[in-house]
């Protein structure tokens, strides 16, 4: 007889399960707010600091990094509801590090000079794109590698999560491109204060109502599909991509409706010297192409 082996611990068993559908839909609410306002004060702080304080956020932020790439690894061929929770978070972490290397200007584009005055058509678009052209071409290797790997996974919901992130955001910054009524850039660092050049004001675009449309029925079909899912994995994993797809379809509203979203997180950032206030410098730009 060949010898007898103990049997595998898997990293997820025994973690209690959160099946409950709004235990799900709370999480999701909680790490979206949560999460956004740990990437604004580190950035703020950086801001504050000056010097190569935004390189050493993204350094010390290569946790979320690695993290996120072996949880997304490891919860593959598992398809438990506390490994579908485990992949959700594992893409919000690689997402989050992604992010704040945008927001350091660690990863953006070539271009870091104000958007031409009165530039038009391909020109205006060419120099926004340059503008954060490497963090697009990170995420969208990011999201083809994913896709590569889940494709027949049991558990897709890490790739699905960073997909909705991934349209979701590609449409805001389109809407921010073309022009919509209510443009926030209190939260815009300093190595980033060029950019709101790049952004329009307008009363409305033609892709506005598109987005929202379009991301209204994704959030639908998310939750049919919990409603009809076959295991309480499924329905928990969907119901998380329902809520995630409702608050960025919530993030677009903010750009039309007065709502004072920056009071989400102003209370939880220390004052940015007036000298750095984004403000100050990305508004001339910004309001220009009224």
């Amino acid at each position: 007889m060949g010898a007898s082996h103990p049997p595998v611990r898997h990293p997820f068993r025994g973690v209690p399960r959160m099946t409950n559908p709004w235990i799900a839909a709370l999480l999701a609410l909680f790490v979206w707010w949560f999460s956004t306002g740990a990437i604004l004060w580190r950035v703020r702080h950086a801001d504050r600091s000056g010097g190569a304080a935004h390189l050493m956020s993204v350094l010390w932020g290569l946790p979320l990094l690695v993290g996120g790439i072996y949880g997304l690894g490891v919860t593959l061929d598992d398809a438990t509801a506390p490994a579908t929770y485990a992949a959700f978070l594992s893409a919000l972490g690689l997402w989050g590090w992604i992010e704040l290397a945008f927001l350091s200007g660690i990863i953006t584009g070539p271009n870091t000079a104000l958007a031409t005055p009165n530039a038009q058509g391909w020109d205006r678009f060419a120099q926004a794109t340059l503008t954060i052209l490497w963090h697009e071409a990170v995420l969208i290797a990011a999201l083809a590698l994913l896709a590569y790997a889940a494709w027949h996974a049991a558990n897709p919901f890490g790739l699905y999560t960073f997909a909705v992130l991934f349209f979701a955001r590609a449409s805001a910054k389109l809407n921010l491109f073309f022009g919509v009524p209510r443009i926030n850039t209190e939260f815009l660092p300093r190595p980033l204060s060029h950019l709101a050049s790049h952004f329009r004001h307008a009363r409305m675009n033609w892709l506005f109502p598109i987005s929202v449309t379009l991301l209204t029925f994704a959030a639908a079909c998310w939750l049919e599909r919990a409603m009809a899912a076959p295991t309480p994995a499924a329905k928990a994993g969907h119901v998380l991509l329902a809520a995630l797809t409702l608050l960025a379809l919530l993030e677009h509203w903010f750009m039309v409706l007065p709502l004072p979203d920056q009071k989400l997180w102003r209370w939880m950032l220390p004052e940015v010297p007036a000298a750095h206030d984004p403000k100050l410098t990305a508004h001339p730009g910004l309001t220009a192409r009224k």
